[in-house]
C-alpha cells in the first residue's frame, strides 16, 4: 500500500494546532491560573478570579467529563464509563495529591491551630469526581442507544451533565471535608445567582457543546462500532 504523499495539512494538523494547544495551556497556567507567576484576571475575590477559575479549573473538570461524555454519544455506554473511571481516577489522584499536600504544608508552617493537615484522599466528594465520571459516560451512552439524532444526543448530554452537577453539589455541601465544604456552603449563602452561574453554567455548556461535537464527529464518519 503506498503512503500518502506530504501535505500542507500535515502541517497544520502536525505541528501549527499542537503548538497552539501548547500555548494556550501555558497562557492558562501562567496568566489566567490564580496561582499562577503573574495572574493578570487578579487572585482574590473578584469577578477576574471567577472568571480565572472556570477557565482553568471549570476547564479541566469539563474535560475530565466531556471525554467520557463523547465516548458515550459516539460508541456505547461501556466506553463512556470506562474513560470516565480513567479520566475521573487521574483527576481524583491529583486533585487528592494537591490538596493533601498543601494542607499539610500549611500545618508546618503555621501549626495544626491554624491549618489541620486534612488527607483529601478520604474525602468522599472529592471521591465522586471519579464516581461522577464513570456516571457521565455511561448514562449519555445508555440515553442516546448509540442514536445519532442530535435531539436525542442533546437530551443524554444535558441529563447526564445536570445529574452529575446536581449529584456533585448535593456531596459537596454534605460529605465534603470542612474546607471544602464550608467553601460550598459559603458559595450558597451568598449572591444566588452567582452560586447558580458558578455550578450549573459550565454543565449546561458541556451538556451542549459536546453533542454538537459528538454530531460533527458522525457526519464524517469518527465515530467507533457500537456493540451492545
Amino acid at each position: 500500500m503506498e503512503t500518502e504523499r506530504f501535505k500542507l495539512s500535515d502541517i497544520l494538523y502536525g505541528f501549527i494546532v499542537p503548538m497552539i494547544l501548547v500555548l494556550l495551556i501555558f497562557v492558562l497556567a501562567v496568566y489566567v491560573n490564580t496561582t499562577g507567576e503573574y495572574a493578570v484576571l487578579g487572585s482574590t475575590d473578584g469577578i477576574g478570579t471567577t472568571i480565572a477559575v472556570i477557565l482553568t479549573q471549570g476547564f479541566a473538570q469539563m474535560i475530565v467529563l466531556g471525554i467520557p461524555l463523547v465516548l458515550g454519544l459516539t460508541w456505547n455506554k461501556w466506553a463512556g464509563g470506562a474513560a470516565g473511571f480513567i479520566m475521573g481516577g487521574a483527576y481524583y489522584l491529583a486533585v487528592a495529591g494537591t490538596s493533601t499536600g498543601t494542607y499539610a504544608q500549611y500545618a508546618i508552617l503555621y501549626g495544626t491551630d491554624m491549618a489541620y493537615p486534612y488527607n483529601f484522599f478520604g474525602d468522599m466528594a472529592m471521591l465522586f469526581y471519579l464516581v461522577n465520571a464513570v456516571i457521565i459516560g455511561y448514562m449519555a451512552g445508555a440515553l442516546s442507544g448509540g442514536s445519532t439524532n442530535f435531539k436525542r444526543m442533546l437530551g443524554a448530554g444535558l441529563t447526564a451533565s445536570l445529574t452529575t452537577t446536581l449529584i456533585q453539589l448535593f456531596m459537596n455541601n454534605q460529605y465534603a471535608l470542612e474546607p471544602s465544604r464550608q467553601m460550598s456552603i459559603d458559595m450558597w449563602n451568598g449572591p444566588l445567582g452567582y452560586a447558580l452561574f458558578i455550578s450549573f453554567v459550565p454543565s449546561i455548556a458541556l451538556g451542549v457543546i459536546v453533542p454538537i461535537l459528538a454530531k460533527v464527529m458522525s457526519w464524517y464518519g469518527l465515530t467507533a462500532r457500537k456493540q451492545y
